[in-house]
Order: C-alpha cells, then sequence, then structure tokens
C-alpha cells in the first residue's frame, strides 16, 4: 500500500512536469509561426515540448555523468525518495530540465 508521502510527492512531480510542458507550448508557439506547412502533417504542441523536455533532461543527464567521470566523483548507484529508489543524476537532470522554462522566464533576455 503507498502512503500518503508517496501519493504527494508523485503529484506534486507530475505537477511540477505538466506546468513545465505548459511553458514549453507558449515558447514554441511565440517562436514557431511556421505558415508555409499548412495542409502537410506537423507535430502538436504538447508533442514538441514534450520532445524537448526529455531532450534538454538527456543533455543535462550526458553533462553531469561526463562531469562526474571528469572529476571522478563518486555518488550513490540509488537515492531513496518518498518510497521510491531513484538515480541521482537521472534526478538531477529531469528536476533541472522541469525548472528551466521557470527561470529563464525571469531571465533577462540578451536578444
Amino acid at each position: 500500500m503507498m502512503s500518503i508521502t508517496m501519493w504527494l510527492f508523485g503529484l506534486i512531480v507530475l505537477l511540477l512536469v505538466v506546468l513545465s510542458i505548459r511553458e514549453r507550448i507558449r515558447w514554441r508557439r511565440m517562436r514557431d509561426k511556421n505558415w508555409d506547412a499548412i495542409g502537410e502533417a506537423k507535430t502538436s504542441p504538447l508533442s514538441q515540448a514534450i520532445v524537448n523536455l526529455v531532450g534538454t533532461a538527456g543533455g543535462i543527464y550526458l553533462s553531469l555523468v561526463l562531469l562526474q567521470t571528469f572529476l571522478e566523483v563518486q555518488t550513490p548507484r540509488s537515492i531513496a525518495l518518498a518510497g521510491m529508489d531513484l538515480e541521482p543524476l537521472a534526478t538531477i537532470s529531469i528536476a533541472l530540465a522541469i525548472v528551466q522554462p521557470f527561470v529563464a522566464r525571469f531571465l533577462p533576455n540578451k536578444r
């Protein structure tokens, strides 16, 4: 039986993922106005945002693995969080990818 802490943690993570994806969809709509693609098959803003989230998390993960290897830092194989065993670098990378669009919104745009 799952504890209330596990349910609460899962709901918070799900909410953060949904909000992050929504922010990425907003970004994509503001950037991409492809009027030439009328009539062609195209991906939805939701699928593009999910691909962007996973791609960002993957890039962060690879960078963290390279940094860990280069610095020869020892990390535990897994960490227990709300009753789940998670891989530390993967957890950090997905958390940073979820937070990234919110941080970018408040940073001044250099363009």
